[in-house]
């Protein structure tokens, strides 16, 4: 598989071990010295990888999929904008996988998260608030996985209609507490609190390996495919 790896910080190089290690070939590497022209080495490339930043992510895609290249991305906190590049691609006849954490342990965390949010919907008593706990060079926060998360829980519940890092929150609000610090590839946790008990889950990284290993995976399933894709077509 010959990859084009659109940003090249601590995930690009991670995800470039692996694809070598595995006998995949890179015939791209951008980064914010990149010349305005990079995207002309898209020509020899299978698929694209891209873990850029919010700012730049919504373009990169658009280019990829000018250039008739299926492309995974891992930039969160962009999302606002993930509509219309969804839209653009149908309309190219594109490819495009999107997710907001490619480990498989957290995509069956997600899994398990939305189990969770089903039977506790019956139970409003219980107070429910998240944590995630990442690296301080991290851009978004709360993390994209995070997001994901709350959504899902907000979708189950009649008595939260949207979330917030407002430690003042109304009864309406999901609390997220975001914290940055060093080391820290990611932790995320779910709270469940009443006045008799507390249900917890948890879900931790240990390191980057998981997340370029679920991105390479996308990124060899994708090839050769038309549409807009997310991993629970893969983990399904």
């Amino acid at each position: 598989m010959k990859i084009a790896l659109i940003g090249y910080g601590k995930m690009g190089k991670a995800i470039e071990e692996l694809a070598l290690k595995a006998g995949d070939e890179i015939v791209l590497k951008v980064d914010v010295n990149s010349d305005a022209n990079w995207y002309k080495g898209l020509v020899d490339a299978d698929v694209a990888i891209e873990f850029s930043s919010p700012d730049s992510a919504f373009n990169n895609l658009k280019v990829c999929i000018d250039n008739n290249v299926p492309v995974v991305c891992g930039t969160t906190g962009w999302y606002n904008s993930k509509q219309s590049i969804e839209d653009y691609c149908l309309k190219k006849n594109g490819c495009i996988l999107i997710a907001s954490n490619f480990s498989i342990g957290v995509n069956i965390f997600f899994s398990l998260n939305e189990y969770l949010a089903k039977i506790m919907a019956q139970y409003p008593e219980y107070q429910v608030t998240m944590e995630e706990i990442h690296h301080t060079a991290k851009l978004d926060q709360p993390s994209g996985t995070a997001l994901t998360l709350a959504n899902t829980i907000i979708d189950f519940r009649n008595d939260i209609d949207s979330w917030t890092q407002d430690i003042n929150m109304v009864d309406s609000q999901l609390y997220i507490e975001s914290v940055r610090q060093d080391p820290a590839p990611g932790t995320h946790k779910v709270f469940y609190d009443s006045f008799i008990d507390s249900i917890e889950i948890t879900h931790t990284a240990h390191s980057r390996i998981g997340f370029a290993a679920g991105a390479l995976m996308a990124a060899k399933w994708i090839c050769e495919k038309k549409g807009i894709f997310t991993m629970k077509n893969i983990i399904s």
